[in-house]
């Protein structure tokens, strides 16, 4: 593992690119409704500039973050001839981190625009610009040429600028619509309208924003899926254009030691050998080194740095017959907390790197080894924490924004995106398809389909289904081709039906307020499921807590505590919204969950 921490975070700059002079003195951040630890380490020069891409890993990049012009104009108009002021990339439009804490109708575009000075250019390289994620619609220009164009607030997307590149100043312009809760687009728990469960929007680019030199042929993915009943890793690696006389080597590392290798041509899903010496598990978090090496007529064209774990996650029955969660072939019970994503000062955005792991560190430290994260997707950096820290993911669907077709279309289209960029993370251990009733549609068909798109994990149908009051069914068909029954209880807890093959889980409960003053983000709004007094709140937590132990004794498999911090009028949280305050010591929070599942 020394090794690939290494490969991650010591890379050298991509040389031939340098972003061009900004007046840095000039920002500030917006107002700060409720600052975090880290808001006074954001600046234009520390602007997230970790490599954002830990499992494929390759020396050449520049990192764009930091001030760009903007402006916004009307959806129909063209660029504007000049821009309204400096925008801090890559945090949202709307967050008090991008130095303007602005808002983004549905009837407006958003522009961004930047100088980059090339040194020089070489014919034997392709230059990609990379955008971790840009909400919602975004185009792309150099030097006046579009590019490219992508759709959807939460994927990654390549655009190769190659072509429109010379040597000197070059212009980069972004354009963006994002007509937020008001189009056909998934877009989580933003509104333009806050309130309840409903928070701020996070309009424009919201990751990491970076260029990258690679080859004329070059790796262009990594398909990594554990298989343990057989010891072996299977390894698909893609290249943009792979002709005759390509393949690729893959080669697997325990620490600085080889552990297997295997060569095959590209696009084929190879077996590479690595036994069961060690099985990732929160316990017991190993992550294996991975070299990809791309070889034309026996010579390296192109070298990539990656990683993996060895983890299998089951349905199956223990010894009294009842049908549980099996990590590794053992039952293994999810204790989790819903994770939602959303940060004071950067909104979707976590203000730096170090906030970004403080999060999951938090959560294992208070006990827990499961993190629902909830109808949002998080930037590859957050899973390589988990990863690496050990912690069980339940990822949902960003679900539809309505039953229209365009929506439902654009909803799946979205989804199977999300299973391609997130596979290879072995901390992923449950897709969810739909939360609550939320515009659920052909449960069964999408089911099936995401079953049959990752057998490596299982599927959570439908979230809380005793909570979808528009389409009530029988119990026999709530859960119909999910992997578990999941109910939501609040506070609860509470345990759903028994029904052949699935686990029980409790997929939300708890919710319960702690006022905490001097840390809210509007006193005035503040709510909770329930609430309980500051000094009363442990107390209340272990007698909920020993009632989810009775649960699991009958059965349940897993639950998932709402929540791990406040989220603005929610005041719910085990910690603050910034995470300033443990509403329960975190060594005290830790000895009550250990009595659940320390035998885990």
């Amino acid at each position: 593992m020394k090794q690939l921490l290494f490969i991650v975070i010591c890379l050298p700059l991509f040389v031939d690119a340098q972003p061009a002079a900004v007046d840095t003195h000039a920002w500030q951040p917006a107002s700060l409704t409720l600052p975090t630890r880290w808001s006074k380490s954001v600046s234009p020069s520390n602007a997230l500039p970790e490599y954002p891409r830990p499992q494929l890993v390759r020396g050449e990049w520049q990192n764009l973050n930091g001030l760009w012009d903007y402006s916004i104009t009307d959806s129909a108009s063209a660029e504007p001839k000049s821009y309204a002021g400096q925008i801090l990339v890559p945090y949202p439009l709307e967050s008090a981190l991008s130095g303007v804490k602005g808002a983004l109708r549905p009837e407006q575009r958003l522009w961004y625009r930047r100088d980059l000075a090339i040194g020089s250019l070489r014919k034997e390289r392709r230059y990609l610009l990379h955008f971790g994620a840009v909400d919602y619609q975004a185009t792309v220009y150099v030097n006046g040429k579009a590019m490219g164009q992508h759709t959807g607030g939460y994927q990654e997307f390549t655009i190769d600028i190659s072509g429109a590149l010379h040597k000197g100043t070059n212009r980069l312009t972004v354009a963006v619509l994002d007509p937020t809760d008001k189009g056909n687009n998934p877009h989580g728990k933003q509104t333009l309208d806050p309130k309840g469960i409903w928070y701020t929007p996070s309009s424009g680019i919201w990751q990491t924003v970076w260029l990258e030199s690679v080859p004329t042929v070059y790796i262009e993915g990594l398909e990594l899926t554990p298989d343990v009943d057989n010891g072996v890793l299977k390894v698909k690696a893609n290249v943009n254009a792979a002709g005759k006389g390509y393949t690729v080597e893959a080669v697997a590392f325990s620490g600085s030691a080889m552990t297997g290798s295997v060569k095959g041509a590209p696009g084929d899903v190879l077996s590479l050998s690595v036994g069961h010496d060690h099985l990732w598990s929160p316990e017991n978090p190993f992550l294996y080194g991975l070299s990809v090496r791309l070889l034309y007529n026996n010579k390296v064209v192109d070298t990539a740095g990656s990683y993996f774990g060895m983890r299998k996650i089951t349905i199956a029955k223990d010894t009294a017959g009842q049908e549980r969660i099996f990590l590794n072939d053992r039952p293994y019970f999810n204790l989790g907390v819903l994770d939602q994503g959303f940060w004071p000062d950067g909104l979707y955005t976590a203000p730096t790197d170090s906030a970004l792991l403080f999060d999951v560190d938090a959560i294992r430290k208070m006990g827990f080894n499961t993190i629902r994260k909830h109808i949002k997707i998080e930037p590859a950096r957050w899973y390589y924490d988990c990863d690496r820290l050990g912690l069980l993911v339940w990822q949902d669907m960003p679900f539809p924004a309505n039953l229209s077709d365009e929506a439902k279309a654009e909803f799946e289209r979205e989804s199977a995106a999300n299973l391609e960029q997130l596979h290879n993370h072995p901390s992923i251990v449950c897709w969810v398809l739909f939360n609550e009733g939320w515009n659920s549609y052909d449960q069964q068909r999408l089911t099936e389909w995401m079953k049959k798109a990752d057998p490596s994990r299982i599927v959570d149908g439908h979230t809380g289904e005793n909570y979808d009051r528009k389409s009530p069914r029988e119990v026999s068909e709530k859960w119909i081709g999910s992997d578990i029954t999941d109910i939501h209880d609040y506070p609860g807890p509470g345990l759903g039906p028994s029904l052949p093959g699935k686990a029980r889980v409790l997929g939300e409960w708890g919710g319960v307020r702690v006022v905490t003053p001097g840390h809210e983000w509007d006193p005035s709004k503040g709510w909770g499921y329930v609430q309980s007094a500051a000094a009363d709140f442990a107390r209340k937590y272990r007698f909920m807590m020993r009632h989810v132990k009775l649960f699991e004794e009958e059965g349940l498999s897993g639950c998932i505590y709402t929540q791990p911090y406040d989220v603005e009028t929610e005041e719910n949280g085990l910690m603050t919204y910034d995470r300033d305050v443990f509403k329960i010591p975190v060594e005290q929070l830790r000895a009550i969950n250990a009595l659940l599942f320390g035998g885990n």
